[in-house]
């Protein structure tokens, strides 16, 4: 009896740099790796069973999106965020998300609001504040993902890591209310996302993405005004 014939996808050297890739970035974010911690190429090719070539391309991948940092004659590491390279990306995020908004209001389906529901009483409801912006975070890119459009996931998801924002939300936390403000903003959005108000559903969100970004620059300040004391 002849054994049954299986079509396989071959694995190509693009796939491989890929995986790493999502590997490697796996433990930044989930701060197994944490802030300049050195990534040696070797040791990362023999723990992935893959070459050395892959896991360059797969760190210069993750340099470009400035969650690791080459330096010269040493090697690579996992970068440690700046507060004024945050403000670059909420800059960015504040003529981006605004236009998400506007699409998913558009686009959404009764599946979409629904999961955007779960989301929020989540964040509502979290145990802990790590949940509580794991779940903010989530909520910013599932509403790119309503607008069906992954290109708005892709680049939302390179401007919002979870490891920058896990360590911003140690002094976010000293800050009393921003949670319940967090999600009670996100509720505003959902609201009006679910009944496909477009403009209203941007202007929350520009409203919201500046409050943030206003926020950060107050520390940014801060910080400065403290250095030159």
């Amino acid at each position: 009896m002849d054994a049954p014939r299986v079509t396989l996808e071959p694995i190509n050297a693009g796939s491989v740099v890929d995986i790493a890739y999502q590997r490697i970035r796996a433990l930044i974010e989930e701060g197994e790796l944490g802030p300049n911690a050195r990534l040696r190429q070797g040791d990362l090719a023999v723990a992935l069973a893959i070459s050395r070539t892959s896991i360059r391309e797969a760190l210069h991948r993750l340099t470009a999106e400035e969650l690791v940092e080459f330096k010269a004659n040493r090697g690579f590491f996992v970068a440690s965020f700046r507060l004024d390279a945050v403000l670059d990306r909420l800059e960015l995020r504040r003529v981006l998300e605004p236009g998400i908004a506007r699409l998913a209001a558009e686009r959404r389906t009764d599946e979409d609001v629904a999961e955007l529901e779960r989301i929020v009483e989540g964040q509502v409801a979290a145990s802990t504040l790590r949940l509580a912006h794991d779940l903010s975070r989530g909520f910013h890119i599932r509403l790119a993902r309503t607008t069906g459009n992954e290109q708005f996931v892709k680049v939302l998801e390179s401007l919002w890591s979870p490891d920058i924002g896990r360590q911003l939300l140690i002094r976010r936390s000293a800050t009393p209310g921003w949670r319940e403000a967090d999600a009670a903003e996100h509720r505003g959005i959902l609201e009006a996302v679910a009944a496909a108000e477009p403009e209203r559903a941007a202007a929350l969100m520009e409203r919201h993405v500046a409050a943030t970004h206003e926020h950060w620059a107050r520390e940014v300040h801060a910080d400065l005004d403290e250095a030159s004391a």
